[in-house]
């Protein structure tokens, strides 16, 4: 089964094809394509590295992950912050290499 290793957002994800995840926000509408950043594909002695290697992928959907509590204290000194904060994600599955 031959994968591949995406780049997007700042971070990098192994994919195989089929396969669905959760990215960093894409800026694009539900159901379109979109072209990604590949840095390796194939498998073994057969893998390309970097050039213009493409991942296609479809958007599945958008979103917002779970709550993060961000929580400051210093003792004795009636010091207290409390934030939330959730991070979007976009839903994609991979099509073709």
């Amino acid at each position: 089964m031959s994968y591949a290793i995406i780049r997007t957002g700042g971070k990098q994800f192994p994919v195989s094809e089929g396969q669905t995840l959760r990215v960093p926000t894409i800026e694009a509408e539900e159901g379109k394509w979109v072209e990604l950043e590949a840095m390796v594909v194939g498998e073994g002695k057969d893998a390309k590295f970097g050039g213009d290697a493409v991942v296609k992928a479809s958007i599945v959907g958008h979103g917002k992950g779970d709550k993060v509590i961000v929580f400051k204290k210093k003792r004795r000194k009636q010091y207290k912050r409390k934030q939330g904060h959730r991070q979007g994600y976009t839903e994609i599955k991979i099509e073709k290499f």
